[in-house]
């Protein structure tokens, strides 16, 4: 049985119905403001409530930020992005998108804006695990990308009220943490319904759903209904896709949880909701279409190599490997190999292009059967360490402690590294037998 995440799109999804779903699944507050203190910056404090949408009961996520001019805190819905006009999602500040759901310019009495780079700094020295670490600065560098692609703006000069401000720093480090605390072996998203109609965004006024929302959601089945008004905002985008692994209707489960996070307004007819429902579904193997990207090089400086192994991971490769080959005339060789979702071809491509000397790529679809993964911490006599654990048709076929845990325990043991492994497998062991 694999443990399954359903993210029910019906009323759109933004970040803070994303982290209100989870809180209503019972995702510990204190928990929460724990994982979002260890980030160091004044954040404010964050609530929650029970509330009402459309006759369903619901858990309502808020973020109290501080003013400073004022001394007082400010409610606004974290990540907020919908329009204030249609009534989906309301904040107390003015905001780039003018909705109520996502990063505010506060153009008075308001938090300033954190750069990229700051942003990373500050989840770098988080408590948060190495793998929650990367994923939230992955997920931030995701949302600059989109909004630097569209403006035509380097992404050291992105409109950074589009990434950084307070609101979607723990919209989007929030999710990432509740992610982990649930443990989902796989999650699956119902098509998105992104609404209709107008919004006012801080470049003028565009129709739903809004450039970067429209930009994060390329390759994903979404529709319009209901209410007109944006009922998907960037982040609210940016979470589900990173997250879905696939899009559908309810798969065959046993569902043990259902979560309901609220939004702002509450509409006559329509639940402001998105709900989450986890339970236990059947596991089969995971096949998956990916594409295969080669080329041949007898003319580069080795130098190159590194960087660009490093640009095409960043670009979204899911792996790239060199191999010796011996090519025309002669001359040895390198064969570059890059294994990626069949949406990355064309950018990926395009990288092998302008990074290298090739002057001809090929490609090919295959497709790609993957073990059920798991991200598990085990108590060991060294403290806790994370293992990844592989399992096929519910039985585990591999298991290993995550390096990153083991050079850290180890320099804080003045142990090598090779027998903190030797222990935690044994304490692995030991646990499961």
């Amino acid at each position: 049985m694999a443990k399954t995440l359903y993210i029910d799109c019906f009323s759109g999804v933004a970040g803070d119905m994303f982290l209100g779903g989870f809180l209503d699944l019972g995702l510990p507050v204190d928990a929460l403001r724990e994982a979002l203190g260890s980030l160091a910056i004044d954040h404010g404090t964050i609530t929650s409530e029970r509330v009402l949408r459309a006759g369903v009961s619901a858990t309502k996520f808020t973020l109290l930020e501080p003013a400073f001019e004022k001394g007082q805190a400010v409610p606004i819905q974290a990540g907020a992005h919908h329009s204030r006009a249609s009534g989906h999602h309301h904040h107390a500040h003015s905001h780039d998108h003018d909705h109520g759901h996502e990063p505010h310019t506060h153009d008075s009495g308001g938090v300033g804006h954190h750069r990229l780079e700051d942003i990373e700094h500050y989840i770098d020295r988080s408590a948060l695990s190495a793998a929650a670490r990367e994923r939230a600065v992955a997920l931030f560098r995701r949302l600059a990308e989109a909004e630097a692609a569209i403006h035509q703006t380097p992404l050291d000069r992105v409109h950074l009220h589009e990434v950084g401000a307070l609101d979607s720093i723990v919209d989007i480090v929030g999710s990432v943490f509740a992610m982990e605390w649930l443990g989902a072996d796989q999650v699956v998203a119902s098509p998105i319904n992104v609404g209709s109609g107008t919004v006012r965004c801080a470049h003028g006024v565009f129709p739903v759903p809004a450039p970067a929302t429209a930009a994060l959601l390329k390759g994903v089945p979404i529709y319009a209904r209901g209410v007109p008004t944006e009922l998907t905002t960037p982040t609210g985008a940016l979470l589900v896709t990173e997250f879905a692994g696939s899009y559908g209707p309810l798969p065959e489960m046993q569902v043990n949880g259902i979560g309901y996070g609220a939004g702002d307004k509450d509409f006559p007819e329509h639940p402001n909701v998105v709900r989450l429902l986890v339970g236990e579904s059947a596991t089969r193997p995971v096949l998956e279409t990916i594409v295969s990207i080669e080329c041949e090089i007898d003319d580069m400086n080795p130098q190159l190599f590194g960087p660009l192994m490093d640009r095409l991971y960043a670009a979204g490769a899911l792996d790239v490997y060199y191999a010796a080959v011996q090519m025309k005339k002669n001359r040895p060789g390198t064969l570059v190999s890059v294994i990626a979702p069949p949406d990355r071809r064309d950018a990926l491509a395009g990288i092998l292009f302008t990074d290298t000397t090739t002057i001809g790529v090929r490609h090919r679809e295959m497709l790609r059967e993957r073990l059920d993964r798991t991200i598990r911490p085990i108590e060991t006599p060294l403290g806790t360490i994370r293992f990844k654990v592989a399992s096929r048709n519910g039985l585990v076929v591999n298991a290993a402690p995550e390096f990153e845990d083991c050079v850290r325990v180890a320099a804080e043991r003045g142990l090598s590294i090779k027998e903190v492994q030797a222990r935690a497998i044994k304490a692995w062991i030991d646990r499961e037998g």
